[in-house]
């Protein structure tokens, strides 16, 4: 039976993983990291809320005894000032990745990364520089670990989409993903993609987008 721990169930692909770890007769045990309690709930789930991701000194226990971690914390471009945004990005996935290799070292890590992400971290764009900062560091820890990098994720339960951008992908999304597998992944098939990587490993450290839709059956309309 497998315990495993989430960071970022309130998002929309840390929401899918939560959901397919509760459903899942081999996971016994879900602990998920909040900063306010959800209306989530579930004879597996444990809700630990945390004040600050820089520091789990107070939830050392959380780390313990893991299986397979998932970091799906993240924030959309231009929503916040460049210095929060690489604290969120990279400094928030680094510390969970060090809290993991310090209690559960041979656990799996799936970090929710993104296209684009630039390991020689000379981008000029924050987020490839900061995406491929994070990378380098958990990677450099020589945990089980796997940077998963969706191009445009649909979202397959209808939302208030965060920008102008967001709102027309989704409306040109009939359009986008008949360019083919490098471009496009519905919410639901990366949720399935990670959870299925976490519980039994995957190919490789890093997963392009297509490298992602390989590992899952389509969702309808995919």
């Amino acid at each position: 039976m497998k315990r495993i721990l989430i960071a970022g169930a309130s998002g929309m692909i840390g929401e899918g993983i939560l959901q397919q770890a509760l459903e899942d007769d081999t996971v016994s045990a879900v602990v998920s990291l909040v900063r306010r309690p959800s209306p989530h709930q579930h004879s597996k789930l444990q809700e630990i809320a945390v004040a600050d991701f820089n520091e789990y000194g107070a939830h050392q226990k959380a780390f313990q005894d893991l299986d397979a971690a998932f970091f799906c914390i993240g924030v959309y471009t231009g929503q916040v000032p460049n210095d929060a945004f690489k604290e969120i990005t990279v400094d928030y996935a680094v510390a969970f990745a060090k809290a993991l290799a310090n209690h559960s070292p041979k656990a799996k890590l799936c970090l929710l990364s993104g296209a684009g992400a630039d390991r020689t971290e000379r981008s000029r764009t924050a987020f490839a520089k900061f995406k491929g900062m994070a990378e380098n560091q958990i990677s450099a820890l020589g945990l089980d670990f796997y940077a998963f990098r969706p191009a445009y994720i649909y979202p397959v339960t209808p939302r208030k989409e965060p920008n102008l951008m967001y709102r027309i992908s989704r409306t040109l999304y009939p359009l986008i993903k008949a360019f083919g597998p490098n471009v496009s992944i519905p919410s639901t098939d990366l949720a399935q993609a990670m959870f299925k990587v976490g519980l039994q490993g995957g190919p490789q450290e890093i997963l392009e987008n297509r490298d992602i839709r390989s590992l899952v059956t389509p969702a309808e309309g995919s």
